[in-house]
């Protein structure tokens, strides 16, 4: 089973959200950080892929945000 997520599964899973919040990635169970995304890009050919870049660090990961993905006690 392929753990890959579509860009259609990503639009499904963003649509009920606030289009004007920011977007972070969630980073490591075993060193909860918060990132930021950068630039997105598009690869074609054999390899076709989205690519998110990270944009730099924002801090620790909020113990709301950890207890939601079921990482480490909060």
């Amino acid at each position: 089973m392929s753990h890959d997520v579509t860009v259609r599964q990503l639009i499904h899973q963003l649509q009920g959200v606030d289009p004007d919040l920011p977007v972070h990635l969630a980073i490591n169970p075993d060193w909860p950080q918060v990132h930021r995304i950068g630039r997105a890009i598009e690869i074609t050919g054999q390899n076709s892929a989205v690519y998110l870049a990270e944009d730099g660090q924002e801090g620790v990961l909020p113990p709301e945000v950890r207890a939601q993905l079921d990482w480490a006690d909060v």
